[in-house]
């Protein structure tokens, strides 16, 4: 008898977001554990080895083979998948057991020293294995550690000639209105639009179209469209703007984390995406999925936006270009030779990212983060705290009530900060979600099943459909019941 139902459509909405600092001991979720080393490797490179590009695919890599590993493991118990795999659900010998969290420390490390082979993360394996429990038996680390390599190996190899290495170096133009050089260096990861996604068909699939619907770079600039987008940076994006208010220089630099030595846009979004994990209190096997999802989406998300940067017809240059050099023929825009945008290194000195300006990188991952965070909770309103890394907004807290809210401060940020024009935080924000969209629509699916399946028993009465949605919440399955044992008081766990 079936005494409790429940669907995906109706399931019951995630807790209320807590006060800044909520307890919730996430250190034991070897998933979070390693996100945190991502995000300390992350601060410690430099140069093109830390172009937010590079970042994402490393993130995707590590966290696409933690969730195949950590799915694999949780095979082993019937209707237990967390969902559909990514690229592997590793085989298992009859009788084996693999341990989870092993699984996730060896599907992490593996991939780690695939991606970064001078740096040596044994210390940080020795550390997660430490922490499991005396409980858990030397046959069942082994299986999870052959679990876990043999997932991130699956990794590794999908990765080989995905076009990562192309260092073909990018012709600069000297042409009005292209990328040039603004003096913080070469072109940076310019052929990464032709990199391999992860889901995507290609780094055109969602190709905005070019900025104002202009097919040509001359087009672009005698157009009013253009002035307006120049002469709105100039106006709010300089490093002295009158018109810039006190809170939107504050948003400018506390999203920024350009700098070498930050944690990178990409490490500000799984900063976020913890703190999320820890006000909503979710589970390892909540978080292996939530990862993989987010992780996806932002390494295609990069090489969307990267694509459109650099492999179509309009490479547009960066606003300190259009502001400070006469050249555009556009008389509604007048060039300003010392002006200078926000953005700063740790000296002081004024800089843009050594890459075509649209669409925004930011508000790429930005877009891509939103639509993952709705996807996951089934809503956008969420009130949330957030922190950041900038040396120019250091211990500054912002706070948000909606995923969308924080994505679009993201983006608008560029413009404050002079770096960006509005259409490619705009464009860029779109393109992100659609990136996102496709992602979870398309992989890490829930499982599937024609007929009811046990999840197991007994459980009671209250314990039975917290389970149930709990696995709905984590995307695992679409529909639970609850029935009703012979012995009248205890239930049965069914999914599909």
């Amino acid at each position: 008898m079936a005494v409790f139902a429940c669907s995906a459509l109706t399931a019951a909405p995630a807790p209320a977001a807590e006060a800044r600092g909520a307890a919730l001991d996430v250190d034991r979720d070897h998933v979070i554990y390693w996100n945190r080393v991502l995000e300390r490797t992350f601060r410690q490179l430099n140069g093109e080895a830390a172009a937010p590009t590079r970042l994402a695919r490393a993130g995707a890599m590590v966290h696409g083979a933690i969730y195949d590993a950590a799915n694999s493991a949780k095979c082993v118990r019937p209707a237990g998948c967390l969902g559909q795999p990514y690229l592997v659900k590793v085989p298992l010998r009859s009788g084996s057991s693999p341990d989870y969290d092993t699984a996730v420390d060896y599907a992490a490390y593996t991939t780690l020293r695939a991606v970064w082979p001078d740096i040596d993360f044994s210390a940080d394996l020795d550390a997660a294995q430490a922490a499991i429990p005396s409980t858990v038996t030397p046959a069942q680390r082994q299986d999870g550690a052959d679990v876990g390599t043999a997932a991130a190996r699956a990794m590794i190899q999908s990765r080989e000639g995905d076009e990562a290495d192309d260092s073909t170096p990018y012709a600069a133009s000297t042409r009005p209105g292209f990328w040039r050089p603004t003096g913080s260096g070469a072109a940076v990861t310019p052929n990464w639009g032709g990199v391999r996604p992860f889901v995507l068909t290609s780094g055109s699939q969602f190709s905005p179209g070019p900025p104002a619907n202009k097919t040509s770079m001359g087009e672009l600039l005698e157009s009013p469209e253009y002035a307006t987008q120049v002469n709105e940076v100039k106006e709010y994006g300089g490093v002295n703007s009158p018109a810039r208010t006190a809170d939107q220089t504050e948003a400018a630099h506390f999203w920024a984390n350009d700098l070498d030595g930050t944690y990178k846009p990409i490490g500000q979004i799984y900063a976020n995406t913890r703190t999320l994990v820890r006000l909503n209190r979710i589970q390892t096997s909540g978080t292996a999925k939530l990862f993989a999802l987010l992780s996806l989406s932002l390494a295609d998300a990069g090489i969307s936006a990267w694509h459109t940067k650099y492999r179509t017809d309009i490479d547009l240059w960066r606003p300190e270009s259009a502001i400070t050099i006469d050249g555009d023929g556009n008389p509604a825009t007048v060039a300003d030779p010392s002006w200078q945008p926000l953005s700063a290194d740790r000296s002081g000195r004024h800089f843009s990212p050594p890459f075509p300006a649209y669409v925004s990188g930011h508000a790429t991952f930005a877009g891509a983060w939103e639509k993952t965070m709705q996807f996951w909770f089934g809503r956008d309103a969420m009130s949330f705290d957030a922190a950041t890394d900038d040396p120019y907004a250091q211990g500054v807290i912002r706070s948000f009530g909606s995923f969308s809210a924080a994505a679009r401060e993201n983006a608008l940020a560029r413009i404050w900060l002079g770096v960006h024009y509005r259409w490619d935080a705009e464009q860029g924000l779109e393109t992100g979600r659609r990136v996102s969209g496709h992602v979870t629509a398309n992989r890490l699916g829930v499982n599937t099943s024609a007929d009811w399946i046990s999840f197991g028993s007994p459980y009671t009465q209250t314990g039975c459909p917290q389970q149930g949605r709990k696995l709905i919440d984590e995307h695992r399955w679409s529909q639970y019941r609850c029935d009703l044992l012979e012995d009248g008081a205890s239930f049965r766990l069914m999914v599909r």
